[in-house]
């Protein structure tokens, strides 16, 4: 993707973005060069707001965190959105592709049958007619048949084009799944998070009713990880995910939010039923225990920390999900393996 600034601005940019780099320890590569770019040249407000936080708190920019920053505000964000787009209007467009061709193979379906009956009739009916007439007769039947075949042929073929669409089509709707999809625990990923709560924010304004958020995290997940190897934290990544799965409902969003950290959107529920909801989460994983498949060795119990808050209509997002944050937080500094409500005003 070309740079749309002028080359002395691209090049005061580009050594503004190297030196910050360098100053926090943010490995120089394309990936991150790119967000750091973005970063100086003013482009990405969300962006900024972002990484000025993580500068604002003194946090560090790990692997992880690199990682996150590329993933959720990658220089390419346009040209997804703009596929994004494409994708919804060749969906729409095979929608009604297909319901033409319906249409149209019920036409040919029925058109084909006329035909073969009109032909048979002629057929027994030529023996009585003049001979001049019958020979008239005798090539409208003929031309009849040609039609009818043809009219088979084009039953197929329209058979054959719906069938392709809708393999199209549903290869459509698994790359969209996928593009929405964490891949190691197939909860939504951030991106998917992101959009959900925003819409279920506008949504809860316009209705009035509730909208609560919790923010979840694996207690001690980094040192389980340093300690047994990241196939085996993989594992417990997947436990938390699925058990979270079967403690939702459907109305709700279950994210992995990066990490160790996960997500859920709960639309139309109170504070004290989402605190109901983290809490048979959280006893949930507790009461499971982590075994190495490989030894049968058992490695120990899984706790979680979580934070749960409720949207304020009009309120920014960002601040929505910095209370169910500050609440997650609370719960590690009160002990771990518990569930906080925010704290209200």
């Amino acid at each position: 993707m070309k740079s749309p600034d002028p080359i002395d601005v691209a090049s005061h940019c580009a050594r503004a973005a190297l030196g910050m780099m360098d100053r926090h320890k943010v490995p120089a590569h394309p990936e991150n060069f790119a967000i750091w770019y973005t970063y100086v040249a003013g482009r990405n407000p969300d962006l900024t707001a972002a990484i000025d936080e993580i500068l604002k708190t003194g946090g560090a920019f790990t692997p992880d965190v690199n990682d996150l920053l590329y993933e959720r505000f990658a220089v390419f964000g346009q040209d997804r959105a703009e596929l994004r787009e494409v994708g919804q209007r060749v969906e729409e467009a095979v929608g009604r592709v297909l319901e033409f061709l319906g249409q149209a193979s019920q036409g040919t379906d029925g058109y084909g049958a006329a035909l073969e009956s009109f032909s048979g009739k002629l057929s027994s009916g030529t023996q009585t007619l003049p001979g001049h007439l019958a020979e008239a007769v005798s090539a409208i039947m003929a031309e009849t048949r040609t039609m009818a075949e043809l009219n088979r042929q084009l039953d197929s073929q329209l058979a054959n084009s719906a069938g392709e669409i809708a393999r199209l089509r549903n290869h459509l709707d698994d790359l969209k799944h996928e593009a929405s999809t964490d891949a190691l625990t197939q909860l939504a990923n951030r991106k998917l998070f992101d959009q959900s709560l925003t819409h279920e924010a506008k949504a809860a304004a316009a209705s009035g009713r509730p909208l609560c958020l919790l923010m979840i995290d694996i207690d001690h997940f980094k040192q389980f990880n340093d300690t047994h190897g990241h196939q085996l934290g993989d594992q417990i990544l997947k436990l938390v995910a699925r058990t979270m799965g079967e403690a939702v409902q459907a109305k709700d969003i279950a994210a992995r939010y990066g990490g160790e950290e996960f997500a859920v959107i709960l639309p139309g529920t109170t504070l004290d039923e989402a605190m109901a909801v983290a809490e048979a989460i959280r006893a949930q994983v507790v009461g499971k225990r982590v075994t190495n498949r490989r030894t049968g060795q058992v490695l120990g119990q899984v706790t979680l920390s979580v934070g749960a808050a409720l949207y304020r209509p009009g309120e920014d997002l960002g601040g929505f999900i910095h209370r169910a944050d500050e609440a997650l937080y609370e719960a590690k500094r009160s002990g771990r393996n518990q569930v906080v409500r925010e704290t209200l005003p």
